[in-house]
């Protein structure tokens, strides 16, 4: 099948899907979500719609049933071999991906559909930026200019709220992130008590361990999934992104961000082109790109913002 590359020339890890050839897996024909339930999971400057969904999304969250359903069965049959009754602890996703290249509504879109499948009613979504260091600590480290880094966020806090979900615990709470304030919310936790499917969120979530004797949270995922897409097209999104919330979420005068409100367009270009080459490109290039083969699947977009080709990871 022409539509179904191998990689075989570079040894390549991933069987690569075009887009008409991994539509056609699905099992599910017709729309499942909503216009208004489409509107509400996209974000700003991403592109979701009916086709993207029943063309890439059904497949995926079909697919991703089959894995949460083969890893209950080897859960039973360990316990039958182990004569243990121990419970089984929730399938963890984790999600990767640059600044804009929407790993967010991608998060979003498979949260919905994973819940209505009669198997995994239960799936809470989780995003790392309720993990990032207070913003007043990150300026007494004098590292706020490099907010998204690895080094920015509380990795071990992470870490541990990982480790107690794949351990069973009942209830795990997570701090809670105000993007309007640019800052954790003091006080505000959300709640997690035994989802069937946890899913992960954040820029960096693929990174292997800091060191060769640390345990990375990526360790404790059942199935990475890299959003990938061209650093220039990214860079583009990035812009017209800036543009939308300048007009929108930055015209609030609690925003962090507020100071923006009142460029001209020229200059918010410009200042997101800045914000662009000296934060976000060189966190994509040093940090986020290099966990892309860590992936179980890697969803590739084109300049239109659609997905393109789906790289499956061989098993």
């Amino acid at each position: 099948m022409a539509s179904v590359s191998e990689g075989t020339e570079n040894g390549s890890p991933f069987v690569a899907y075009e887009r008409q050839t991994w539509a056609k897996l699905s099992q599910t024909k017709t729309p499942q979500l909503s216009a208004e339930q489409l509107e509400h999971i996209q974000s700003t400057g991403d592109l979701l719609d009916a086709e993207e969904v029943t063309e890439v999304y059904h497949p995926l969250a079909e697919l991703l049933g089959l894995y949460i359903q083969h890893a209950r069965s080897l859960h039973e049959a360990k316990s039958d071999y182990l004569g243990d009754n121990t419970s089984r602890t929730p399938f963890v996703i984790g999600i990767a991906g640059s600044v804009a290249v929407g790993k967010s509504t991608t998060s979003r879109v498979l949260r919905e559909l994973l819940m209505l499948s009669p198997a995994t009613p239960q799936v809470k979504l989780v995003t790392t930026d309720g993990f990032l260091l207070p913003t007043a600590e990150l300026e007494a480290r004098g590292i706020l200019h490099r907010k998204g880094f690895p080094e920015s966020y509380d990795r071990r806090g992470l870490l541990r709220f990982i480790s107690q979900v794949k351990g069973g615990a009942a209830r795990v709470e997570a701090p809670m992130y105000s993007h309007l304030l640019y800052d954790r919310v003091p006080g505000q936790t959300e709640v997690i008590e035994s989802p069937d499917v946890l899913i992960i969120e954040g820029l960096n979530v693929l990174a292997p361990p800091s060191d060769n004797s640390s345990l990375a949270i990526s360790d404790l995922f059942d199935f990475g999934i890299y959003v990938d897409a061209r650093p220039a097209d990214i860079a583009h999104w990035y812009e017209e992104r800036f543009l939308q919330l300048q007009q929108g979420a930055f015209s609030d005068p609690r925003s962090y961000f507020h100071k923006y409100a009142s460029l001209s367009e020229a200059d918010a270009r410009a200042e997101a082109k800045r914000i662009w080459n000296e934060v976000n490109a060189p966190n994509l290039e040093n940090n986020i790109q290099p966990t892309r083969p860590r992936a179980s699947l890697i969803l590739r977009k084109e300049s239109d913002h659609r997905v393109h080709t789906v790289l499956l990871r061989k098993i």
